[in-house]
């Protein structure tokens, strides 16, 4: 993902105060940038990943937590988001979400489109965001 494509995504979930990235993997630049701009950050991941300063970590897999009626603390923010999200995780992104009432909007892996309803939001430097929940309209305007 470019410099413009991550200030750019930035930009769209700086409107939340509580976020979680789900999947953060290696490439934390977004959920870094959130919390130095005083946002409240969780990321998960299904193994130990070390966090950008001011990011908390839960080891955890979105897809057994969609099945959970409760699916943990770091969900019960104002926004799920997944950057690069392959399609298999589109649905259980989805189903977090909504048993938290959040947000939830994603990128996908380079040409997959999204698994589930959602609105494309083309945002400056060529990415596209997904938003399948917005239940405050925060994201479309």
């Amino acid at each position: 993902m470019s410099d413009d494509r991550r200030a750019a995504v930035r930009r769209k979930l700086g409107r939340f105060d509580r976020l979680c990235e789900v999947g953060v993997g290696t490439r934390h630049e977004v959920a870094a940038g959130l919390a130095s701009d005083g946002r409240a950050v969780a990321a998960t991941d299904v193994v130990d990943r070390d966090p950008p300063e001011g990011v908390a970590f839960v080891r955890d897999d979105v897809v057994a937590a969609a099945d959970c009626r409760e699916p943990g603390a770091h969900y019960r923010v104002d926004c799920v988001y997944a950057l690069n999200s392959p399609p298999e995780l589109h649905r259980p992104l989805v189903r977090v979400a909504d048993a938290v009432d959040a947000a939830c909007c994603f990128t996908t892996l380079g040409g997959d489109p999204p698994a589930v309803d959602a609105t494309p939001l083309a945002l400056p430097g060529g990415d596209t965001l997904y938003v399948a929940r917005d239940p405050d309209d925060m994201l479309v305007e």
